[in-house]
């Protein structure tokens, strides 16, 4: 017995979409505008931001006890050694990063490639954060553009490398 859905039915009827879905779509139509790139990577300079939880281990860490997420940033600077930098972040099993920073924040790996000459430079700033959070509309008005103004005002990167964590 067939329950009548098919990929032709399914194709022709709209999607039902809960509210809150809606909602987060809207939100990530509006967050990702399209910025062509016109430089060589070999002349550009490169940020790293992380919404991985890396931050320098004496500055302190994202609040984690919050159910609702950390919205703060950390800035982190260009010459940092990766033993200095630590994860402090709990959706997601960080224990590859508590042993090689570079997974989620791969500053030695930029580090390499400007010496190899395949980029122009590593920039003056880079930014971590606790990706989690559940206060999406404070992290679109208010984190994100403050992010994007760290990096854009200091960093004088041409390209943001984006990790996860």
């Amino acid at each position: 017995m067939s329950s009548g859905l098919n990929l032709e039915t399914l194709l022709r009827k709209p999607l039902r979409i809960q509210p809150h879905l809606t909602i987060m779509s809207t939100l990530s139509r509006k967050c990702v505008p399209f910025t062509p790139f016109d430089r060589t990577l070999e002349k550009s300079t490169i940020a790293i931001v992380t919404a991985g939880g890396i931050h320098l281990k004496d500055q302190e860490g994202f609040n984690i006890s919050d159910e609702l997420g950390d919205l703060t940033f950390r800035i982190i600077p260009p010459d940092v050694d990766s033993s200095d930098l630590m994860v402090t972040h709990h959706h997601y099993d960080h224990t590859d990063a508590d042993q090689d920073i570079n997974v989620v924040f791969p500053i030695d790996v930029l580090r390499d490639l400007a010496d190899e000459g395949f980029i122009g430079g590593v920039a003056k700033k880079h930014i971590g954060y606790m990706g989690y959070t559940m206060q999406l509309k404070a992290m679109y008005e208010g984190t994100a553009p403050q992010i994007a103004n760290e990096i854009d005002k200091g960093s004088r990167a041409d390209a943001v490398i984006l990790t996860g964590g």
